[in-house]
């Protein structure tokens, strides 16, 4: 019988560890906070207190739930994946609006300074 080997893709301290960080940025470190994640992922209260210590990280369904609800978390997940760019693509509808808006405010200057806008 042969045992099958392969390459650790993750280690599991720094993945807890990373997350804790992430949430705690997002929410801070309150009791709020693990309300907060506990109504997000339906886990119990000892489950996200040892998230947010960093002891260790939501599995599976647990981390689906908290990517549907924090961009801080997700981003960590991309980064963790080494897609630290995939995220890029969920800012992308507000910097249109944001540049849209710099736009209009340069063509509301120029028309008010006389100046013709092609």
């Amino acid at each position: 019988m042969s045992t099958k080997t392969g390459k650790v893709f993750l280690n599991h301290e720094q993945y807890a560890v990373d997350i804790a960080t992430a949430l705690r940025k997002e929410l801070g470190s309150t009791h709020q906070a693990a309300k907060t994640l506990m109504r997000w992922t339906n886990a119990n209260e000892r489950t996200v207190k040892n998230w947010m210590a960093g002891a260790s990280g939501p599995r599976g369904e647990h981390l689906i739930a908290l990517i549907k609800h924090s961009d801080v978390a997700l981003a960590a997940t991309l980064a963790m994946a080494d897609r630290p760019f995939a995220g890029t693509v969920l800012e992308l509808p507000l910097l249109r609006r944001k540049l849209q808006a710099a736009v209009e405010g340069i063509d509301a200057f120029l028309y008010l300074g006389g100046v013709q806008v092609r």
